[in-house]
């Protein structure tokens, strides 16, 4: 599919950054003042601004000698914020403190009243939530009729009725003033624990010296923070760096250094593209395929070979849900193939199922759809009941947990449950319905999306100069960050000269290109092209859009241009002289 290569808008205002370079790329991403590039603990936001805190850390404090579960989720956001949640709370002094973490094939997601019954069967007397629980009032509900007491605190939206616990803390209530509303769920649990050890320090339990040091948390935090793709702005930029920050130096915790091994990267260099695309998924396979509990132990772990143990187990689970994943985006492209068949183009809302596919895998799947079409996905596999559950992915300018609100009111009797996100959702309908809600999909879909939408815009910083295109630059773009969801890793175009082209791992475009105003040679690859489609280089000339990169290979570092999209040139190579 062509792609519209635009530039980011550059928007009128007052320098914020001494560096050309980067005061570009800021201003272009809304930064508005210098003190927003602030990255210090000291401009993180207080806890307190939180509603909900208050009666959170006053029924936190009754329970110190009393059993605690935890109810987490089976995600990578809801491993780190069970494991943080465990590990403030037992350095804080909590006596009897233990997880539970639902199957996501047996409990499904969140504290349902199977996992409600499995907390009292523990001899729960609180019930912690973390990343969930706010939209489950069968499972509080649950909960309160057997005399336990239950602290929600969850970062998704709400619905118009929330469920029946002692506390809630959410920074998407309605009426909750919290500046930041894109807290992960890791960033919310951390708040909480920040918050309740403030008040034990008044209660006189420790001292300011004494008191545990929660900057140790923060590598947890920023792992979460990453591996959730929640917007980055400002507080969780700074909690993502300050967390970062600590992995580097090797300050964190033995399970995230083993992730770091197995996934083969330089700790020392490690950045949020890292989080993201290496170690979150390694984390994620654990709640794809088994049970999640392997992932918060592996973040518990209090020894390297314990650590290191788990992490292998991870990575194996990992590459079976590479090949699971393959295997099911062929067969979905092959339905999309025959859906072409019945029309010119495929539909504006991309509805797919297959009943023996993995739940675990849907939302890869759903997503690696959307990004190849560039249309809002639903994947849909069956479970036992013979419900068929939904992972949906969508694209800017289409709310999707909003969309499926839409559909919801127009047919109540459609979808079973459904909740998330703007660009992630899950929902679960009957299998009788399928053909009848992918109609309904599509046409509300259609409402929603115009043609710009559908153009699959790549947006960029510009071109880089013969000279920019250096390591020092690479070294500055890193340190700039972190970058990511909301606040977009820098990518550039402009067009090169192909001087060497070659596939290597069956499916990477190895080239060596060379800029169009001249300068030096450069390596450059493309990662998981279609092989099948991938253009035609023959003419030797093409735009790339591109991410700077260092390569650091047996002690060498070289400049590397990290390509998204090809694009070749018409005319025949003519130089520096050649028409833009």
């Amino acid at each position: 599919m062509k792609k519209i290569i635009q530039r980011r808008p550059l928007p009128n205002g007052i320098s914020v950054c001494s560096d050309p370079l980067l005061d570009r790329l800021y201003r272009s991403r809304h930064i508005q003042n210098a003190q927003e590039l602030d990255r210090t603990l000291a401009s993180m936001l207080n806890p307190n601004l939180l509603s909900g805190m208050e009666s959170a850390v006053n029924l936190l404090t009754e329970f110190q000698q009393h059993k605690i579960v935890i109810v987490g989720d089976f995600d990578a956001d809801g491993a780190t914020s069970t494991a943080l949640t465990v590990l403030a709370l037992r350095s804080l002094g909590f006596a009897d403190v233990h997880f539970l973490i639902p199957n996501r094939f047996e409990q499904g997601y969140g504290l349902s009243v199977a996992v409600a019954e499995m907390a009292v069967r523990q001899g729960a007397e609180l019930v912690i939530t973390v990343d969930n629980g706010v939209s489950s009032h069968e499972g509080v509900d649950y909960l309160k009729r057997h005399g336990v007491k239950v602290l929600i605190t969850d970062h998704h939206l709400p619905p118009e009725t929330l469920p029946a616990a002692d506390a809630i803390v959410n920074p998407n209530l309605n009426g909750c003033t919290f500046p930041s509303k894109s807290l992960a769920g890791v960033g919310v649990a951390f708040y909480v624990m920040l918050a309740l050890r403030t008040k034990l320090r008044e209660m006189g339990q420790f001292d300011s010296k004494t008191q545990p040091n929660f900057t140790e948390l923060l590598d947890i935090v920023a792992l979460g923070t990453i591996a959730d793709v929640v917007p980055l702005d400002q507080n969780n930029r700074i909690l993502a760096y300050q967390g970062l920050a600590r992995i580097r130096a090797q300050r964190c915790r033995y399970g995230i250094q083993a992730l770091v091994e197995v996934a083969n990267k330089d700790i020392r260099q490690l950045t949020a593209g890292d989080l993201g695309y290496s170690i979150a998924p390694r984390l994620n396979a654990a709640g794809r395929l088994d049970n999640m509990s392997i992932g918060v132990e592996l973040l518990l772990a209090d020894s390297m070979e314990q650590a290191r143990a788990l992490a292998l187990e991870l990575d194996d689970l990992n590459q079976t849900r590479k090949e699971i994943e393959q295997g099911m985006k062929q067969e979905a492209l092959d339905i999309c193939r025959n859906l072409t068949a019945l029309r010119q183009e495929l539909p504006l809302g991309v509805v797919l199922y297959q009943a023996d596919w993995h739940q675990g895998v849907l939302g890869i799947l759903a997503s690696r759809i959307k990004d190849q079409f560039h249309r809002p996905v639903i994947a849909f596999a069956q479970d036992s009941d013979g419900v068929l559950k939904g992972s949906a992915r969508s694209v800017d300018g289409v709310h999707m947990r909003d969309l499926l609100e839409r559909v919801h009111s127009r047919h109540p009797d459609m979808l079973l449950k459904f909740g998330g996100h703007a660009m992630a959702a899950g929902l679960s309908i009957r299998e009788p319905l399928f053909e009848r809600f992918q109609q309904v999909f599509n046409e509300v879909v259609t409402e929603w999306l115009g043609d710009d939408e559908l153009k699959g815009t790549l947006w960029t910083d510009g071109e880089l100069t013969p000279p920019q295109l250096s390591i020092q630059t690479a070294e500055i773009l890193r340190a700039a960050g972190p970058w990511g969801q909301a606040f977009p890793e820098p990518v550039f175009d402009g067009e090169f000269k192909i001087l060497q082209q070659r596939l290597v791992g069956e499916r990477h475009l190895k080239m060596l290109v060379e800029p169009a105003q001249g300068g030096q040679l450069l390596d450059a690859i493309a990662f998981n092209i279609d092989t099948r489609s991938y253009p035609d280089l023959s003419v030797h000339a093409a735009k790339l859009v591109y991410k700077l990169d260092i390569n650091e290979f047996r002690g060498n570092r070289d400049v590397q241009l990290l390509v998204d999209y090809i694009e070749p040139v018409a005319n025949e190579f003519n130089g520096a002289n050649q028409a833009k």
